[in-house]
């Protein structure tokens, strides 16, 4: 099983100290959730419907021709390896575990790229697949190179999967509205509603891609896929740009606020998104640790060592790490 962040109930036992008492910084979900209207009962009582007007809010805030509502993108990511012959599925690393993960599971021999290994990637492998931002190091692929990627890759029949979870904040840099187009008819982009929304455990994601793919796809996650609840939250928040606009905001300056906290206690540069920062350090577990100790989880990297910070969702949160890491940095 790969490690993700958000697992207080573990924290809480290895560190003897209630779950009620930790900050969580560990993921990369906005503090700060979408304020999903009451759920009408009749949402518990039916299947759910594609005439709901899901499927078009979507459409009109990613401009997406063609989508396909999941259970959170962790189905695509699952059940796009799937759709394919084996081959080399080309991942960016460091990147979100569960790729590599999902293509070796179906078969696939899984060729470990960095930043600068994706023009060779493209002329050899059969997809490849990446965050852009990426998670957990929030770096950024300009659109021209991920376009010619895919070019090079739909010569031969491949795939280009580009992950963009964290991209709400910063739509300019999405390749949502050309995936699956006369442009990119190889491209597939991923979203989702977990982060920028803040709503993680509504479970809800969309590939974007070519028809014919998106069908073959939505055979295999089979009828029914996202509960009706679940849609009902995902179609106000993808509708209400006011407030996307205001969350857009409000995040930008909570990341440049951690970003200062953590270079004012004598850490460094951090890189990142508007959700998240990264600080690569040789400390990383020493700093984990003591954290930890005072209740404040954080996501760890081994290789390379690094930290990742979520945001605090008030002042007393951000007081709070404030303290922690002067202390931590002595």
């Amino acid at each position: 099983m790969l490690e993700h962040g958000g697992r207080i109930g573990e924290a809480a036992a290895r560190w003897g100290i209630p779950a009620a008492d930790w900050l969580d910084l560990s993921t990369g979900i906005a503090p700060f959730p979408y304020p999903v209207p009451p759920v009408p009962p009749a949402c518990w009582q039916r299947l759910p419907e594609d005439e709901d007007g899901l499927d078009a809010a979507a459409q009109a805030c990613y401009g997406a021709a063609s989508l396909l509502p999941l259970p959170g993108s962790q189905a695509a990511i699952m059940g796009l390896p799937r759709l394919r012959g084996a081959g080399t599925a080309a991942v960016l690393t460091p990147a979100y575990g569960e790729y590599a993960a999902a293509w070796r599971a179906a078969g696939h021999r899984v060729a470990a790229i960095a930043v600068d290994g994706l023009e060779a990637a493209a002329a050899t492998a059969d997809v490849v697949m990446l965050g852009n931002p990426n998670n957990p190091d929030g770096l950024r692929f300009p659109r021209d190179r991920l376009l010619a990627a895919a070019g090079t890759l739909a010569r031969r029949g491949g795939w280009l999967v580009v992950d963009e979870a964290f991209a709400d904040a910063e739509p300019e840099q999405s390749l949502a509205a050309i995936a699956g187009g006369g442009e990119a008819p190889n491209l597939v982009v991923l979203r989702s509603l977990g982060k920028f929304y803040g709503l993680a455990g509504a479970r809800v994601g969309f590939a974007i891609a070519a028809p014919a793919l998106l069908e073959r796809l939505r055979e295999l996650v089979g009828p029914w896929a996202v509960a009706n609840p679940a849609r009902w939250a995902a179609r106000h928040a993808l509708a209400d740009a006011p407030w996307q606009a205001m969350q857009r905001e409000h995040l930008n300056e909570a990341a440049h606020r951690l970003a200062r906290l953590l270079e004012n206690a004598g850490f460094g540069t951090s890189a990142g998104t508007a959700l998240f920062r990264y600080l690569p350090t040789d400390r990383a577990m020493e700093i984990f640790e003591a954290l930890a100790r005072q209740g404040i989880l954080v996501r760890r990297f081994a290789e390379p060592a690094a930290l990742r910070f979520g945001l605090p969702g008030d002042e007393a949160g951000w007081r709070r790490l404030e303290a922690a890491l002067r202390a931590v940095a002595g």
